[in-house]
């Protein structure tokens, strides 16, 4: 029996080792991504039913439509997080150790400033702003709503600088650690969504403290270890904070906020039309059909996350093979990815009636638009985390600003015309766009022949 075990232990353990130093590392991350975000699937899976049993339908779609709202303001960062990325991978890279927690420094140092502004006003406009109506709620909920809005702000506040050291964790190819604390904070909430249900009503303020304030304490602890160990070397001080290098954190970071924005008008919108045109209720059953899917991209998010500052430390050291072989076994993910996709579409009727039982009808065009949106969308990463990190995003922010102008006009006309699906059909639409142009500039960049906006 030992040496059942011990034969497929001995395999995985060879394969993991072999090739250079920065394969190597991002199988280790892979192999650990897989048990960690399994893990979290499975946690998500318990999760929405047993939160969708706390809270009525309706009360969760405005939770699910507040949330995305909420969200966007994760993008106030103004791309510092990823101009931090790619400033410390590249760093390290070069053994500027100093240089990189100067970066650090910096950058913890900036969103402060930016987070405690924001606060601020919103302190000031939150009492004057209608949420019963933004939300399409009834009326006496305002005040109810008003206090969940700032209850789930402040905490949003507290994570939006926090999560730097997620940021730090992926831009030294460590994404695994930084999963490890999303999966903690996750664990926390699970559990106390379970002692609610089974001690109180369904209430949405307790909700927002549950949701906001598991991953603040996950991300508290990760910092305070992080900072005082391994990281040490890098850990924000004071001293180290200089402003003048702000210009080189943004001259990168400005054109990941403005793609960020375009982001979050292609792909986080949907809860907001989907509640506008069809009510709250509607974003249920679009947000039960996007977990389902969301194994797919969690499942390629697991192999692809760390070759972003891979990608980095390949192109500071001009690895060009790497990158071409790198690419080629990805693509082959990305079909077997899309293989799965096709498989668990076909399957969706009888496992969301075995998930969430008979509570929530899902039509299946719904399924159809998401699982398209799904594959595509995977396959946009692939080219995104390579151009990302290499720096060359130029066209990625045109392609985003087109994508401002058109997606909500576009959402709107075929969420009138064919429903729910409709509304999601538009960003299907929108990064088939960037399924064509994206892959020929990565070759481009390859064989050394990117020219003008190929090259910025």
């Amino acid at each position: 029996m030992s040496n059942y075990i011990a034969q497929p232990i001995s395999f995985i353990k060879s394969l993991i080792t072999k090739g250079n130093e920065r394969s190597v590392k991002l199988k280790k991350n892979i192999l650990i991504l897989i048990i960690i975000r399994g893990l979290s699937i499975v946690t998500g899976f318990v999760q929405l039913p047993l939160t969708l049993h706390y809270m009525e339908p309706t009360r969760y779609g405005i939770w699910l439509t507040l949330s995305s709202i909420i969200g966007w303001f994760g993008f106030f960062d103004i791309g510092f997080g990823n101009g931090l990325r790619n400033r410390f991978a590249e760093s390290v890279a070069k053994g500027e150790h100093e240089l990189a927690r100067i970066y650090v420094s910096t950058t913890y140092a900036i969103l402060s400033i930016i987070i405690a502004a924001i606060l601020l006003i919103f302190f000031i406009i939150n009492p004057f702003l209608n949420w019963a109506k933004i939300l399409n709620t009834p009326s006496d909920m305002a005040g109810e709503l008003s206090v969940l809005v700032l209850v789930v702000f402040v905490f949003f506040c507290l994570q939006f600088v926090l999560q730097l050291i997620t940021t730090l964790l992926t831009a030294n190819q460590q994404p695994a650690k930084a999963s490890v604390f999303n999966f903690v904070g996750n664990l926390i909430s699970l559990a106390i969504i379970f002692i609610l249900t089974k001690t109180t009503t369904g209430k949405l303020i307790y909700l927002a403290i549950t949701f906001g304030g598991a991953p603040v304490v996950a991300l508290l602890i990760a910092s305070l270890w992080l900072y005082t160990h391994q990281y040490k070397r890098y850990a924000p001080s004071f001293k180290f904070v200089k402003f003048t290098y702000a210009r080189s954190l943004m001259s990168i970071g400005i054109r990941f906020f403005f793609i960020q924005i375009a982001f979050i008008i292609l792909y986080q919108t949907s809860n907001i039309i989907i509640a506008q045109l069809f009510g709250p209720v509607a974003v249920t059953p679009y947000n039960i059909v996007y977990k389902y899917f969301g194994i797919v991209t969690m499942g390629f998010g697991i192999l692809i996350t760390p070759f972003w500052s891979a990608f980095t430390e390949a192109w500071v050291k001009k690895d060009v093979q790497w990158m071409r072989g790198t690419l080629r076994k990805i693509r082959i993910w990305w079909f077997i990815t899309s293989c799965v996709a096709i498989i668990m579409l076909i399957a969706s009727p009888i496992v969301y009636r075995l998930w969430v039982g008979s509570e929530v009808n899902i039509p299946f065009n719904i399924s159809l638009v998401v699982a398209a949106y799904v594959i595509i969308n995977s396959w946009n990463a692939i080219n995104s985390h390579f151009l990302n990190g290499v720096g060359k995003i130029k066209l990625q922010l045109y392609s985003g600003l087109w994508g401002i102008a058109l997606n909500i006009p576009m959402a709107i006309f075929f969420g009138k015309t064919i429903g729910i699906s409709g509304v999601v059909l538009s960003t299907v639409i929108l990064a088939l766009i960037n399924a064509i142009w994206s892959p020929i500039q990565v070759k481009k960049l390859l064989d050394d022949k990117a020219t003008g906006i190929w090259n910025k």
